[in-house]
């Protein structure tokens, strides 16, 4: 997709940080509508169904986790990106956010080009939003759901069937953090009762198939698959 028809929602009440954002971003090109606090979100998103929302979390009014939480209770922002960019820290802000259904939570201060490539990495998800396809290709890694099969660096491998499922799963929404209990309920379902450590393990497995550039671990949330 070009970049002049990605559409990015800033939300922040400090207006430095807005015209920053909005100056690093207007020179890719992409289309950006602000907002200064949460509730100013949510009208700004329902007008201009963004692609990808960037917000703070402490604001006035309506904070952004809240704001999250609205927008994740609507279908129609199902494929909407959420990403968090904020000076706080803590554990519980950072679990809180990807409870209320954020994609990603990155903290301040960071360097538009890290900020430029974190966008770019995200909006990758765009090319495949379709959970449906057969094929996912990614860099060296070819998955074929309908083959069942993996074909990385022009070799074969036949997984077995849970490994499959969860590296299937996982890419076909790359750059998204997956919670673990989304795993355990995608891969595994009521089949049988399994622990964290069974994720764990079949993430180790994929990592030693094929290396560990293509997972990254969000401790105590879960999983995200990079994308190439």
């Amino acid at each position: 997709m070009d970049n002049n028809k990605i559409k990015i929602l800033l939300v922040d009440d400090e207006p430095d940080v807005l015209e920053v954002l909005s100056y690093n971003l207007l020179n890719q090109e992409y289309q950006i509508f602000t907002a200064s606090d949460g509730s100013e979100a949510v009208i700004k998103a329902v007008e201009y169904m963004p692609h990808l929302i960037i917000m703070d979390v402490m604001m006035p009014n309506m904070d952004g986790i809240e704001a999250c939480k609205i927008l994740r209770k609507d279908s129609k922002f199902n494929n909407t990106i959420i990403m968090f960019l904020t000076a706080r820290g803590e554990d519980y802000s950072y679990v809180a956010a990807f409870d209320a259904g954020a994609d990603d939570y990155v903290t301040k201060p960071i360097k538009p080009k890290v900020l430029m490539s974190k966008v770019k990495s995200l909006l990758r998800r765009l090319n495949n939003t379709d959970l449906n396809e057969e094929l996912i290709k990614t860099g060296s890694l070819l998955i074929d759901r309908e083959k069942y099969s993996v074909i990385y660096n022009g070799k074969v491998f036949s997984l077995p069937r849970k490994e499959f499922e969860l590296l299937y799963f996982l890419a076909s929404k790359p750059e998204k953090v997956i919670k673990r209990e989304k795993i355990m309920e995608k891969v595994w379902g009521s089949e049988v009762v399994v622990g964290d450590r069974t994720i764990d393990v079949h993430i180790r497995k994929l990592r030693e198939k094929f290396g560990d550039d293509y997972f990254e671990t969000i401790k105590g949330v879960g999983y995200k698959f990079i994308s190439k």
